[in-house]
């Protein structure tokens, strides 16, 4: 029979433990679970969608005529849920300041009963993204099938939950209700990223959205999109500056084909249309086509009169 040296790893992983909590100035002081849980996180905004689309994607054997009950009581049940989390996370963050449990909890449950307001709104703009992948999906069967299928669609639903709860100063809470969805679609979109009503992502593996994007409405982008930020400026002291507007403005109506990415503080002017494998750092005026050169002689025609060349040279030839 095999036997394992149990306890002289125990103690290797508390000493390691103990240095990290002294060098991350962590109190050492028992106590409970210090961070918001993922796994509770995941069962709270389950219970979400069933609230916001309980005949689609609530319990099996919900029927019209409990509807309302079985919405009233599963809201109520996450929204507590969302209470407990809330509180860890603003507990945290207040670790190095006096404590003030009284303070703390009210806030977590303003910040909450703010939330709770939202959800009508919330599931009105993620009608306006299930439509827009129906209308904007020539396979597409039904907005059923949207909801159901669509990975793009779950994408948004959780994006929709978390931007409210980081905009309600919860973005712990926001980003691994974030993470969460990437993990299952592999679409990454920054819960502070703001995006108007209609969006459509079409099979949407590989798709990056940076916290500081803006998206504007009716907007539709394919997979291996990349909304990224095209510098990371350091401090005097080497480390990476934080909240600098670093990543793209799209404004309404415009369609970004696979692969396309876009790098920094431009601005894709409305009704543009980057086509596919692009990289692109400059900003496109409204209704602009943009496409991959095929050779730097590329001719530019009257109906794409950008042409997006293998560098910003080109790319800034092709703006003039």
């Amino acid at each position: 029979m095999t036997v394992f040296n149990i306890d002289a790893i125990v103690g290797e992983l508390h000493t390691v433990r103990q240095r990290w909590r002294e060098e991350q100035k962590r109190s050492l002081e028992p106590g409970g679970r210090e961070l918001p849980s993922r796994e509770a996180l995941a069962d709270a905004i389950d219970t979400l969608k069933g609230v916001l689309f309980p005949m689609r994607l609530g319990p099996l054997d919900l029927r019209q005529e409990t509807e309302d009950f079985y919405v009233g009581h599963a809201l109520d049940a996450a929204l507590h849920a969302l209470l407990a989390q809330a509180r860890l996370e603003l507990h945290y963050r207040a670790r190095l300041a006096p404590p003030d449990a009284v303070s703390i909890d009210a806030q977590a449950a303003e910040a909450i009963h703010a939330f709770a307001g939202r959800l009508p709104a919330i599931r009105a703009v993620l009608d306006s993204d299930v439509l827009a992948a129906f209308h904007g999906d020539p396979a597409a069967g039904s907005v059923d099938e949207v909801l159901l299928c669509y990975p793009g669609v779950l994408a948004m639903i959780h994006y929709r939950i978390a931007h409210e709860l980081h905009g309600l100063g919860l973005p712990l809470l926001a980003r691994i209700l974030s993470e969460h969805a990437h993990a299952a679609t592999g679409i990454d979109i920054h819960p502070g990223a703001t995006i108007g009503a209609g969006f459509f992502i079409d099979h949407g593996t590989g798709v990056v959205i940076g916290a500081t994007s803006m998206i504007g409405e009716r907007v539709r982008v394919y997979q291996a999109v990349t909304l990224g930020a095209k510098r990371f400026p350091r401090d005097a002291a080497g480390h990476l500056e934080k909240g600098l507007l670093r990543h793209p403005i799209v404004e309404d109506d415009v369609v970004i084909y696979a692969g396309a990415t876009i790098l920094g503080r431009v601005t894709l002017g409305r009704g543009a249309v980057i086509g596919g494998n692009v990289w692109l750092t400059e900003s496109v005026p409204p209704g602009a086509h943009v496409t991959q050169a095929i050779s730097r002689h590329d001719t530019r025609s009257a109906t794409a009169p950008l042409a997006q060349a293998a560098d910003t040279a080109d790319i800034a030839d092709a703006l003039r």
